[in-house]
């Protein structure tokens, strides 16, 4: 059974879910990704829904069928998950340590049915439809007021993490905030308070002004390579108009967001020649009561600005980086966005 640990030191948690360590690995370590050479070694694969757990839900025809093919895009619980929704919520002290249960959701988006395809190669309908899954799922796991934060990430390529071929993105919703995130929210909080404008978009509104840094403008989004980079040719996109929480985001935004995320992958294929990535959604986490804490998030409807971080896997994190927190980046910012804005696709 997992569980969560807390480091005093660092005041970080970590995960420890020694059954992940029992996943089965279908990538190759090779300069490209390649994919396995029989598909019926793919559960993610139509015809092979019986390798997975029940679906959760899935975009098809017809919609009243389930765990069968005929799918476009299907969700599933994570068959090595890193936190279960079984496990009972318990926090307890182990001596001078802090530790939560493994308590939690672990999901899987298989984006798409076809082991050819990668998200750079998909439709805008199609690509949209993935987001639609992730903003359905998004509200249905903050119904569940034990959450405190959730998160929706995809690991491209080995180098970034992915385990299998098959283009997919997973959700993770836990119950406490990570250390990480606190900085974020409590800094946009505080900057709200002080200036009564929201961090972010007055982060939007320079940026535009300013270009230099920007890779994509467009009616409701803005793709641009933040000041203070930490990574090469790392990208951000945030929508132009304030939202707080991606759950809430309509299909026409949904479109829009689509063709941006879009393009910025063609652009990074065409200059980068296909990198592994990250990317990350961060979305407001849910604000619901907790026991002692009646302020807690209160203002974040006006504070936060929902945002994706896109991250090429270019460098290697080193002794330095591991050290001090610190990373460095040898590729500025300007450059970046400027060798993205001229690329031919």
């Amino acid at each position: 059974m997992s569980e969560l640990r807390y480091d005093p030191v660092r005041r970080t948690w970590v995960i420890i879910a020694t059954e992940r360590g029992m996943r089965p690995i279908h990538i190759q370590r090779h300069e490209r990704m390649s994919k396995p050479a029989s598909k019926t070694v793919c559960p993610f694969c139509p015809g092979n829904e019986d390798r997975t757990p029940p679906e959760i839900m899935s975009v098809r025809e017809p919609p009243e069928s389930s765990n069968v093919s005929g799918w476009q895009v299907r969700v599933i619980p994570n068959k090595f998950p890193a936190l279960t929704i079984e496990s009972p919520q318990e926090r307890y002290g182990k001596g001078i340590y802090d530790v939560v249960s493994g308590f939690g959701a672990h999901e899987v988006i298989v984006e798409t049915p076809s082991d050819d395809e990668q998200m750079a190669d998909f439709s805008l309908s199609h690509l949209r439809n993935v987001f639609s899954v992730y903003r359905d799922r998004l509200a249905d796991l903050r119904r569940d007021s034990r959450f405190r934060y959730i998160m929706i990430f995809k690991n491209y390529g080995s180098e970034a993490g992915a385990s299998l071929f098959h283009s997919h993105s997973q959700i993770i919703a836990i119950p406490v905030t990570p250390s990480l995130t606190a900085v974020e929210l409590s800094s946009k909080r505080e900057y709200f308070r002080n200036k009564e404008r929201c961090m972010m978009c007055d982060i939007l509104h320079q940026e535009i002004e300013d270009g230099e840094r920007i890779v994509i403008n467009e009616e409701f989004f803005v793709a641009f390579t933040p000041f203070a980079s930490s990574f090469p040719f790392e990208l951000r996109i945030a929508p132009k108009i304030h939202n707080h929480d991606f759950s809430v985001v309509d299909e026409d935004h949904l479109q829009h967001f689509a063709g941006v995320v879009k393009e910025l992958l063609t652009r990074l294929r065409k200059v980068l020649d296909d990198p592994p990535y990250n990317f990350i959604l961060h979305t407001s986490p849910p604000v619901n009561p907790h026991p002692g804490k009646p302020d807690y998030w209160t203002s974040i409807a006006d504070d936060f600005h929902w945002h994706l971080d896109l991250i090429p896997r270019m460098t290697m994190i080193a002794g330095f980086e591991w050290g001090t927190g610190f990373q460095i980046n040898p590729t500025s910012p300007e450059d970046a966005a400027r060798f993205l804005r001229e690329a031919e696709i």
